[in-house]
């Protein structure tokens, strides 16, 4: 056997079959098919992350101003005076952004002002704000009654912009003057 024949006989032995081939690309196909996917829900998470932090945050604000030391009166006490201490939530502040309109696959850039109101109300009771663009809409309601209540903190968002809301909520309440929340959020369409 010459030394040409040797060589091809070689190359022959060598080279991959069509059908070798072929499942060789369907493989490659299942996987990144199977990555794509996970690449996905991965970065849903990641931006469903923002609702699921800052609803803790709400939620943890709203427990922390109950326990607050407010009063039934204001002015000033004369000595040897008492005046019971007004354990109650925040009272319900307005969603920021105002309309879900504007997170629906966008970010908002809130201002000073969606934040603002009276400091015994809402979000500067709260002492909560976001200074940075936001995916979601934020709201936060509560019943106010001395030493009792309840509170909803909330997010909504339509990430894709498809029309599908996701939505985000926890919600807390206190009776015998000890505030408590949920110790989860309740999640609706995280993924959309």
């Amino acid at each position: 056997m010459t030394k040409a024949a040797r060589f091809i006989r070689n190359v022959r032995n060598r080279a991959f079959s069509l059908v070798e081939l072929m499942i060789v690309v369907a493989i490659i196909g299942v996987l990144s098919t199977i990555a794509i996917q996970g690449v996905r829900r991965y970065l849903a998470n990641a931006k469903s992350a923002e609702a699921k932090m800052q609803i803790g945050r709400i939620a943890k604000s709203a427990v922390i101003s109950f326990d607050q030391d407010r009063f039934a009166t204001t002015g000033v006490m004369t000595a040897g005076a008492t005046v019971a201490i007004a354990r109650q939530f925040c009272a319900t502040a307005a969603s920021v952004p105002a309309a879900l309109t504007s997170v629906k696959g966008v970010k908002y850039q809130s201002s000073p002002s969606d934040w603002a109101g009276d400091t015994n109300t809402g979000w500067r009771c709260l002492r909560f704000t976001l200074d940075s663009p936001q995916a979601f809409q934020y709201a936060y309601a509560a019943t106010v009654t001395a030493g009792a209540g309840d509170f909803t903190a909330s997010a909504f968002g339509d990430l894709n912009g498809d029309g599908t809301t996701s939505s985000f909520v926890m919600s807390g309440a206190a009776s015998g003057s000890v505030p408590r929340y949920s110790p989860s959020i309740t999640e609706t369409s995280p993924d959309e």
